[in-house]
């Protein structure tokens, strides 16, 4: 097979497993949440109130993707949406105290399917492959940077994350 062709298969295949291995985590976990879910969740944890285009700028998703994880969310009472006083057109999105009961337990689930994907991979591949995803993506969108985008994203706050 073509290299190119292997790259596109590859990635295709991987990013299937991935989001697959961690939903099975979170599922055998007793939560039902997919890995989209969860970076929308783990981004409140981290950040706190956020307006639903705060949330998709720093998940890199479109709002539209976002309205429906937050709508999943809710459902599941994880967050809230609330009026912002400053501006009534916005929603604000909160976690439920639920939510800040089940932190440590899904976060802990997270890292644990990520320890699994990335298994025993030494830890200077890990990092070259990281680099080489952020160049590929500044490739495709010249005014792309992945790796300023993790050391602003996330802050870091309450212990939880980790920067880059």
């Amino acid at each position: 097979m073509v290299l190119e062709k292997q790259i596109i298969l590859f990635l295709n295949i991987v990013h299937s497993s991935v989001k697959q291995c961690m939903a099975d985590e979170f599922k055998d976990g007793g939560y039902n949440l997919t890995p989209e879910q969860f970076l929308v969740i783990d981004t409140l944890w981290m950040e706190g109130v956020l307006t639903q285009q705060q949330i998709a700028d720093i998940t890199l998703r479109d709002k539209n993707s976002i309205v429906k994880l937050i709508d999943g969310l809710e459902s599941r009472k994880l967050v809230r949406r609330v009026s912002n006083p400053k501006d009534r057109r916005q929603n604000l999105i909160k976690v439920t105290p639920y939510s800040l009961s089940i932190r440590d337990k899904v976060t802990k689930l997270a890292y644990a399917s990520v320890g699994k994907i990335i298994g025993d991979i030494p830890q200077e591949e890990l990092e070259a492959f990281v680099a080489t995803l952020a160049r590929m993506e500044k490739n495709i969108d010249p005014e792309s940077d992945l790796v300023a985008l993790a050391r602003k994203y996330p802050l870091n706050k309450n212990g939880y994350g980790q920067t880059v």
